[in-house]
């Protein structure tokens, strides 16, 4: 069954993205008409990873798509909006059936129970328009997905709810891995590019925004062509777009039934579907919906293109025209190999402009004037390709076949959050690019002197300050004192501290009451960016009569270059650490893409061996590291974390507990 909401604000229309409902499996041996997986290509001389195959959709596959969930759609009597994307978020098609909900409702349920109108926060209860759901839904399919692993917005509604997995006999576990993820890809971020409407040089360049950041309501998937991951479908039709909280049911749901209609010829290879890839003991799910739930596939779009429905524009995201894919791995799709001149090494993949430049070429520090001595280029180039060595030996988390080489995004800022560098592996997930720069900035952030003062400053950040003074004890927190990797500020950021343990106080950058959570409403996340989306979504509303929101979130203070310094977003789940000249802050490093403990590890032994190889800069010293923090928790006193560094991570070799000590 569906939740959903009434909370009517269209032209306060916010949103973002979670799932609507249920288990997932089906017990053909063939559940979503994916194909097998392609041998894989052997790297060539001289490197580890090969480089994905070059793929995209053509106007007549988009085409077929479309027909395909359109016919299952009308079979099933539910007129929908179905979105579909290329690899790196370019929209190519959103098609409107006939009867179809203009808006959906973004759903009010909370731990404790359903807000009520006029009591929801956060984004619980907006009404955003239908097409915004699609798109969102398509674009999550598209970039959680990779050579290695296919993921859909079930599989997304799974790894962000406060307890993994999500179901009423976990209550007491930790919170999802991806807890917060939904927050990224935000239609503010100063990464994702934007929609031009003109043809041309860097039209096409990815990742391109979605407008209510990822989704896990089911009906969005990716679509595979020959075993690469060419794009993703979103289905919109119920009017909901929720959270599913109980993964342990089998859900009957139109809108992921019409989306696996969708992809049928463009299915994900068996072998790297979600349900055959565990996390922590714990096997994801895909699809709760198989081929044998679908109606005879409808092949012909023009005998569904204006009977049906039509192909619309949507402001900021599509001129209503149909487009083929642009290739992931090309220049115009704004993420390609590195030249010897970006980086020496061999495997790296960088983003450009779509003209042949990179986006973010390595640089010194911009903060001089903050830090007396900013990181230089040498020492950002040494930071990134340190990183990106220990990723190289890496042992994947969400990667098939087993022993595969993690996959994922470096990013490294300076304390302005201005970016000094982003590197890529060939086929590193393109959610990670986005939320690798969040987790350098947000380290960055809640490790400076001024965190407090720039949070102070904005009214939706301010109450925050001393809700972490408070719950630690301190009243000068959140000024320098203490360096706060992302895993440590994502312990503050849990509906219950620690993170879990239900009947305990929820965290003081989470909401106020444990009861009030939802994907929707996490606290400090969301609040710092709700007006960005409401902005957005007035934009599209209104066909581009009101202003779009501006490039760069938050309400925070701008740094001395007069850009915002969180400019897409904080983000609370692992995988970053501050960097330090001495017991100076000049910077942070993030990294996303393929487990958090990877994560973790590759940012935190990155930073080291650059310091070891440059000198002069380092991780934190070990006296000042958040997880020297206590929080008194009844009788007792719980630590916050640090990093947490995965057993035996190598390829190359058996050692293990590889952070110990440093």
């Amino acid at each position: 069954m569906r939740r959903g909401g009434n909370f009517s604000c269209m032209t306060a229309a916010m949103s973002l993205a979670l799932s609507g409902c249920g288990g997932g499996g089906g017990g053909n041996s063939n559940p979503i008409g994916g194909g097998p997986t392609p041998t894989p290509t052997p790297p060539p001389a001289g490197r580890l990873f090969a480089d994905p195959a070059i793929e995209s959709l053509s106007v007549g596959e988009v085409q077929q798509i479309l027909a395909q969930a359109i016919g299952e759609a009308q079979a099933r009597g539910l007129p929908s909006t179905i979105a579909v994307t290329d690899r790196v978020g370019n929209v190519l098609a959103v098609f409107a059936m006939n009867g179809a909900p203009g808006t959906t409702t973004v759903s009010r349920e909370t731990i404790g129970g359903t807000a009520t109108a006029g009591n929801e926060i956060g984004l619980q209860g907006a009404v955003v328009p239908s097409t915004t759901a699609a798109i969102a839904k398509a674009i999550t399919g598209a970039y959680l997905s990779s050579g290695g692993n296919a993921f859909s917005s079930r599989t997304a509604s799974q790894i962000v709810q406060e307890h993994f997995p999500p179901a009423p006999s976990t209550v007491g576990l930790e919170s999802g891995p991806l807890f917060g993820v939904q927050f990224s890809q935000l239609p503010c971020s100063d990464l994702s590019a934007r929609f031009t409407g003109a043809a041309g040089s860097g039209a096409f360049i990815g990742p391109k925004r979605s407008p209510l950041g990822l989704s896990a309501d089911p009906g969005g998937f990716p679509i595979y062509k020959n075993g690469v991951v060419v794009g993703g479908i979103g289905v919109s039709g119920d009017g909901d777009y929720g959270a599913d909280p109980n993964i342990l049911d089998i859900d009957v749901d139109d809108e992921e039934a019409i989306a696996l209609a969708g992809i049928q010829g463009m299915a994900p290879p068996i072998s790297i579907l979600a349900d055959r890839i565990t996390v922590d003991g714990t096997t994801l799910r895909f699809s709760d919906m198989t081929v044998s739930d679908l109606s005879a596939l409808q092949t012909s779009f023009g005998a569904v293109n204006g009977p049906a429905g039509a192909v619309v524009a949507v402001t900021g995201y599509t001129d209503g025209v149909i487009r083929a894919g642009t290739a992931y791995g090309t220049e115009a799709s704004g993420i390609r190999r590195s030249t010897a001149g970006e980086f020496a090494l061999p495997d790296a993949y960088v983003l450009s402009n779509g003209a042949g430049a990179g986006r973010y070429p390595i640089r010194g520090g911009t903060d001089g004037a903050n830090v007396g001595q900013p990181l230089t280029a040498a020492e950002a180039r040494a930071l990134l390709e340190e990183a990106f060595t220990v990723l190289s030996r890496s042992r994947a988390q969400i990667r098939r076949p087993l022993d595969s080489r993690m996959q994922a995004t470096i990013s490294l800022v300076d304390t302005n959050g201005e970016i000094l560098g982003i590197v890529r592996s060939p086929d590193g997930p393109i959610f990670g690019t986005d939320v690798s720069l969040q987790k350098a900035r947000t380290a960055t952030l809640f490790s400076s002197q001024t965190a407090a003062q720039q949070l102070l400053a904005s009214p939706a950040s301010a109450p925050y300050v001393q809700r972490v003074r408070t719950f630690l004890n301190d009243p000068n927190a959140l000024t320098g004192a203490f360096a706060f990797a992302d895993r440590s500020g994502g312990n503050l950021s849990r509906p219950y501290f620690p993170d879990g343990e239900v009947g305990r106080p929820p965290g003081p950058l989470s909401v106020e009451r444990s009861a009030q959570f939802s994907p929707f409403a996490v606290g400090l996340q969301s609040d710092l960016i709700a007006g960005n989306i409401v902005e957005h979504l007035n934009f599209i509303v209104s066909n581009g009569g009101s202003a779009d929101t501006a490039v760069g979130c938050t309400g925070l203070p701008a740094s001395p270059a007069g850009l915002p310094r969180i400019a897409n977003g904080i983000q609370i789940f692992p995988g970053s650490v501050p960097v330090y000249r001495g017991n100076t802050l000049v910077g942070g490093i993030g990294v996303s893409g393929d487990g958090i403990d990877q994560d973790d590890m590759v940012s935190f032994l990155g930073t080291h061996n650059a310091g070891l190889r440059i000198g002069g800069i380092g991780n934190a010293d070990p006296a000042i590291r958040a997880d020297r923090i206590l929080v008194p928790v009844g009788n007792r006193q719980v630590r916050l974390r640090y990093v947490s560094c995965p057993f035996a991570p190598f390829l190359d070799t058996a050692e293990q507990n590889v952070c110990e000590g440093l």
